[in-house]
């Protein structure tokens, strides 16, 4: 388990303000999927927060996970007595925390159609899940492609097309940056890694969401890890 020493100037600043600083416990940056979502919300629009990263597949792993939350799984964001354990929660509860981030599309037909893709992602996309897992620092091209895989691909082409044709105009998903691209920007990392061929302007917004400042820096301190988890291939 590792803590993220917090930046002085920032926690004078809180400190002055009365507020507390959230903290957020992620797993290993290169295989996490489920940890990316959250902490790249959270940086994307400017939330301070402490990171408290456990490691994945160590033998204190449980105990560690334990102290936080009773599920057994990671992330969790903890905001004064409050534990919330889940990934879609958690960025819930910061657009109602900090509504005028933006986390959400403003209009609400494309704020419906992000929650629902949001939701398709976190409970579906089994295929494409358990075929192509994410590893960020990993190569694997041509590996992975199962049917259900491929079907999952599909999918997900399927309602990127539609969100930037029908909202995004060829930006993000919804026009500016928002939860939705925060959820498939794991997506993005696995295409990368199993070298998913994608049309042209899907491709240029993956190249989009990878190039985010928040993306960016998740995805360098990925590549700095040094733990290598075979079973996470």
């Amino acid at each position: 388990m590792q803590d993220t020493e917090l930046d002085p100037v920032l926690s004078e600043t809180l400190q002055k303000a009365g507020r507390h600083m959230p903290t957020l416990v992620i797993a290993n940056k290169n295989y996490s999927s489920w940890s990316m979502r959250p902490w790249v919300a959270m940086v994307a629009f400017d939330i301070p927060f402490k990171e408290v990263r456990v490691l994945l597949d160590q033998p204190d792993t449980a105990a560690d996970i334990a102290r936080y939350t009773g599920s057994g799984r990671v992330p969790v964001l903890l905001d004064g007595d409050i534990a919330i354990w889940d990934s879609l929660s958690i960025c819930e509860y910061l657009a109602e925390q900090f509504p005028d981030r933006g986390l959400w599309p403003a209009r609400t037909d494309a704020r419906a159609i992000a929650r629902s893709i949001c939701a398709e992602m976190h409970s579906g996309f089994t295929g494409l899940r358990s075929a192509m897992s994410m590893d960020i620092r990993g190569r694997y091209p041509g590996q992975g492609r199962t049917p259900e895989a491929q079907a999952d691909i599909g999918r997900v082409c399927e309602i990127w097309e539609e969100c930037l044709s029908q909202f995004g105009h060829h930006d993000f998903l919804f026009g500016d940056f928002s939860i939705a691209d925060a959820f498939y920007a794991p997506v993005v990392m696995r295409f990368i890694s199993y070298q998913v061929p994608l049309a042209p302007a899907l491709q240029a917004y993956a190249d989009r969401v990878r190039a985010h400042p928040a993306v960016a820096r998740w995805i360098a301190e990925a590549l700095a890890e040094k733990e290598v988890l075979p079973d996470h291939k």
